[in-house]
């Protein structure tokens, strides 16, 4: 009935039985994951579905419990970036938080944890973390029958992001970024000059498939699993973007499958290595879509027709360009 795996350095427990709620767990020995699973399988023979259930909701049931039945059932719904992204900020919470109660997990409590977290997360990281947590109570409530369970982030405030950054490169930095890019790796030079040219998100570049770039139409397309907003969308390639294409081609070992070699992770240590080299500080690779959507305006192109090409989630986040496209429209009408 208990099936013990090791997911990597922890060891996951999974307990079902018909009829009954699935049990699950991570631990870091195999020894704890044993002595748990004998826990669990005695009450499971003792109780009645209706019981274990009612156990889910009291103190017995942890959080801890709770993301790991997350992890199993929910996490692997998700985008493959956004598994990556969840699932490490569901074993942080595990190891910090996994011992509390799920029930006892309450507005001033998660207040009090939110506090903590200020001393060193960013508004940002602290927003994904309670968008996990309260995704989890609300799963609990609709689909484990824990119907009794109140949802701790909807009592509490959320940490006010900051202004968006306005970082875009000057003077020399784009031909000093280029030349240090090439000397660390030339995919990576290429995927700069990319990431310019059509605005796309880093993980939209990393996850890019040979299938999707139509040269005839020049465009590439965006399948909706790979995009930040799950919509799929069209991006227009020019020249430069689709000469850094031809580049990449040329150097792939095969004509099927992803289009860039490099990893997330791996790309973003050598464009690290890359900004270092150019002695350029403060310029992040999220700073290069900002740099494209801002040409794009400067171009006179509709702001609607950027925010097609760009896929930014709504007119809101646009707002921040209309300053450039009020300039656009005087230097059109003074000549």
């Amino acid at each position: 009935m208990a099936s013990i795996q090791k997911r990597g350095k922890y060891w996951r427990v999974q307990i079902r039985k018909q009829g009954y709620p699935t049990l699950s767990s991570t631990f870091d020995t195999k020894a704890e994951a044993n002595l748990w699973a004998a826990q669990q399988e005695k009450k499971l023979a003792e109780q009645s579905p209706a019981q274990v259930i009612k156990r889910m909701q009291d103190q017995t049931f942890t959080f801890g419990e709770a993301l790991s039945r997350y992890a199993e059932e929910i996490i692997p719904t998700k985008k493959p970036t956004t598994q990556h992204r969840d699932g490490g900020i569901i074993r942080r919470l595990q190891a910090d938080y996994g011992e509390i109660a799920l029930a006892q997990l309450d507005g001033p409590m998660l207040a009090g944890i939110i506090r903590q977290w200020q001393t060193y997360q960013s508004a940002n990281s602290i927003r994904l973390y309670l968008a996990v947590i309260s995704h989890l109570f609300n799963i609990a409530r609709k689909e484990w029958g824990m119907v009794d369970l109140i949802n701790p982030v909807e009592l509490v405030r959320k940490p006010k992001l900051p202004p968006g950054r306005d970082r875009r490169l000057v003077g020399d930095e784009e031909e000093r970024l280029l030349a240090a890019c090439v000397k660390t790796n030339p995919e990576l030079a290429d995927i700069v000059i990319f990431a310019i040219e059509t605005a796309m998100r880093q993980g939209e570049i990393i996850s890019m498939e040979w299938r999707r770039v139509n040269w005839i139409d020049h465009t590439v397309y965006l399948t909706y699993g790979l995009t930040k907003t799950s919509t799929a969308r069209v991006v227009p390639l020019s020249k430069k973007a689709e000469e850094a294409l031809q580049r990449q081609q040329a150097r792939a070992t095969g004509k099927d499958g992803k289009v860039w070699k490099y990893t997330t992770n791996g790309m973003r240590a050598s464009y690290n290595r890359a900004l270092k080299r150019a002695g350029i500080e403060g310029l992040t690779f999220h700073d290069l879509r900002h740099e494209a959507t801002s040409r794009l305006v400067e171009k006179g192109i509709p702001m609607m027709t950027v925010q097609a090409i760009t896929g930014h989630k709504s007119t809101q986040m646009m707002k921040r360009y209309t300053h450039i496209s009020g300039k656009v429209l005087v230097d059109a009408v003074r000549g």
